[in-house]
């Protein structure tokens, strides 16, 4: 059931201290996902005498509580020897572990603005929210106010925040300003530690709708080094060197053929900047009225005036890139029970793909 939050009538203007500096970032774009999670390697010395692997981390780990271990020993996010260990179990030199961790909040500070937030989904846990398009995810440059993180903040409390994030409360991912759809947030610092070993796992399953231009002839998987353009800082491309970016992979599929577009269902492997945006890019097949990624022109068709004004409406329809968050599965972190939500697409992504639909009926029948 999808339900919405009315607003309240008392607005509060108190500040919440869980904010990091601002990006810079013109867009506010999502943010690497694998750099969001504390992920620690240790090698125990030689001369490491027996000693619990809590009280061993506490010393370790900066600002760990024997707590926060504790819940991430017992959610498996400790490893020894790779190997699922128990809080009982002491380290022995030589001993390899590894630790996913969330970092504590950190001294900064946000508003919570009384926002309207559409839940999907909602459990002691967690949150499944569904995301209009023109909504910044988070606070950064030029968007300081307005954001699902400022409704956040106000609607629900002690909410925790991800390593690497710049204390964004209950984030587990991103999805960008212009994109439709579904997001993952934590209620407790236990189910986020949960989720960070998901996504750091590549487990979290992902699933855009995306209409692109041209005719892609079949299904595939998009590869390559993703870092920032050398000549725009507000796009990504694609390199073949890893010093110039950082892995990522889309695997795509055609659902649609409506002529000169195509509309797709991409999954994420990983979860860089703009990826799938700059991954059809890089393959000659860009979102359907991208402004950023050059498909907001009209790259396939005729040169009808009658093509080029519907185009043109549908710009105006939806004048933002066609790409929706449909799909979300994760493991739940309590029940440990695997859950699966579907968001249908927005009324803007909609019409445009049913005025799309109808264009490429016609044109079947000979008619420009």
């Amino acid at each position: 059931m999808i339900a919405s939050f009315p607003l309240k009538t008392n607005y509060s203007n108190e500040k919440t201290s869980i904010f990091a500096p601002m990006t810079t970032d013109i867009e506010l774009p999502e943010q690497e996902e694998q750099d969001l999670y504390e992920h620690l390697r240790l090698v125990v010395d030689k001369g490491q005498s027996l000693l619990r692997i809590d009280k061993f981390l506490m010393h370790r780990v900066e600002n760990a509580s024997r707590n926060r271990i504790q819940n991430a020993i017992e959610l498996g996010n400790v490893l020894v020897n790779d190997n699922v260990i128990k809080a009982s179990y002491k380290v022995k030199p030589l001993d390899v572990i590894s630790v996913v961790l969330p970092h504590p909040p950190r001294d900064t500070e946000v508003y919570p603005e009384n926002l309207p937030i559409t839940v999907v989904y909602e459990d002691d846990d967690v949150l499944v929210v569904n995301k209009e398009a023109g909504m910044v995810v988070h606070p950064g440059y030029n968007n300081y106010t307005g954001t699902l993180v400022n409704a956040l903040v106000y609607h629900f409390q002690q909410l925790p925040t991800m390593p690497g994030n710049d204390g964004r409360p209950g984030l587990i991912h991103r999805i960008d300003k212009d994109t439709s759809g579904l997001l993952l947030i934590s209620k407790n610092e236990r189910s986020m530690t949960y989720l960070a070993r998901q996504f750091y796992d590549h487990t979290i399953t992902r699933k855009y709708l995306a209409l692109v231009w041209g005719d892609i002839e079949k299904d595939g998987t998009v590869t390559g080094y993703i870092g920032r353009s050398h000549n725009d800082r507000r796009v990504m491309s694609i390199y073949d060197d890893q010093e110039k970016g950082k892995w990522a992979v889309t695997h795509y599929r055609v659902l649609e053929r409506l002529g000169y577009v195509t509309l797709i269902e991409c999954q994420l492997e990983t979860g860089r900047t703009h990826q799938i945006r700059a991954h059809m890019k890089h393959i000659g097949h860009p979102l359907f009225s991208d402004a950023i990624y050059g498909g907001d022109k009209i790259l396939k068709g005729t040169v009808f005036n009658k093509y080029r004004q519907f185009v043109e409406n549908c710009f105006e329809m939806m004048p933002r890139q066609a790409l929706h968050a449909q799909t979300l599965g994760f493991v739940h972190p309590s029940t440990k029970k695997p859950m699966l939500f579907e968001a249908p697409l927005p009324p803007d992504f909609a019409s445009v793909l049913e005025k799309w639909r109808k264009y490429a009926g016609v044109k079947e029948e000979g008619i420009s």
